[in-house]
């Protein structure tokens, strides 16, 4: 959910964003989308000069995120739509860094999402009975990514996946599960630190690709040549193209699909 603040007036501390993303008590949302101009956010000042806008990004329980790749188009797609800024290229702040966008003429939005780092340690992954190893990826944020056979064995994804040792993720992980699906081409499920299961994360598919490559022995950075893979989600499909300079884009769509106004002493029930 988009929650437009340019002046950075608004409060909303965990209890009110987790109220607003509940599904049954409040609007239902796997995040918050908080749209601050950077000069007038503490935690983006220093990136103003670079980028006039912050995307202060919160989980569904309300506790801050580094980075939301999905997140990053939705928040493009409604600063041109506002008229707040040009088709083309744009700068956005987000404390996984400054991330660049490019929103073209068919609307789709492509962000360069950085570089993904693989630290050395890795992590088991486990549901029920079954386990798997995992990648660590790290795209602003921490990743998991296992391969399995089928997608039903991530489980319902009501509650985070254990991951062992858990010490490789001291903050928590967002944990992926990559199904083949042909040449270049997979599908995932996802458990989002903060929010569970979601229809699509960003992030997350460009840490598959990246695992993926690496798997598949199309390294970028070994073979010289862009490594670009199709990754299915339940919410849709992406784009991921990672370069032989291990830069990651993310290409897809952005849609908003109705707008409203909060009650503000119905908010107030959040936090008494």
């Amino acid at each position: 959910m988009i929650v437009p603040d340019p002046d950075n007036a608004l409060a909303l501390p965990a209890p009110v964003v987790a109220r607003i993303c509940d599904r049954r008590a409040g609007i239902g949302a796997d995040g918050v989308l908080h749209v601050v101009r950077s000069a007038a956010h503490p935690e983006a000042r220093d990136m103003a000069a670079e980028a006039e806008w912050f995307m202060d990004y919160r989980n569904a329980d309300g506790s801050i995120a580094e980075m939301c790749g999905n997140g990053v188009r939705v928040f493009a797609h409604y600063l041109q739509r506002e008229g707040l800024v040009e088709q083309g290229g744009l700068a956005v702040a987000t404390r996984g860094g400054i991330k660049q966008v490019h929103i073209a003429k068919d609307g789709d939005i492509t962000v360069s999402m950085g570089r993904a780092l693989l630290p050395e340690e890795s992590a088991t992954v486990a549901v029920g009975e079954r386990s798997w190893p995992s990648r660590n990826v790290n795209m602003g944020n921490p990743h998991a990514v296992a391969f399995v056979d089928d997608l039903a064995h991530a489980g319902d994804l009501l509650s985070a996946p254990p991951v062992s040792p858990a010490a490789v993720y001291p903050e928590g992980v967002n944990v992926e599960f990559v199904v083949d699906r042909g040449p270049c081409h997979v599908a995932m499920r996802v458990h989002e630190r903060g929010s569970g299961e979601t229809r699509s994360c960003g992030t997350g598919a460009c840490a598959v690709a990246v695992a993926t490559a690496r798997r598949d022995g199309t390294d970028p950075a070994v073979t010289g040549l862009p490594a670009t893979y199709r990754v299915d989600l339940p919410g849709g499909t992406l784009t991921i193209t990672e370069h032989p300079d291990g830069s990651v884009d993310m290409t897809g769509a952005a849609v908003i699909v109705a707008e409203g106004t909060i009650d503000p002493a119905w908010l107030e029930t959040a936090t008494g």
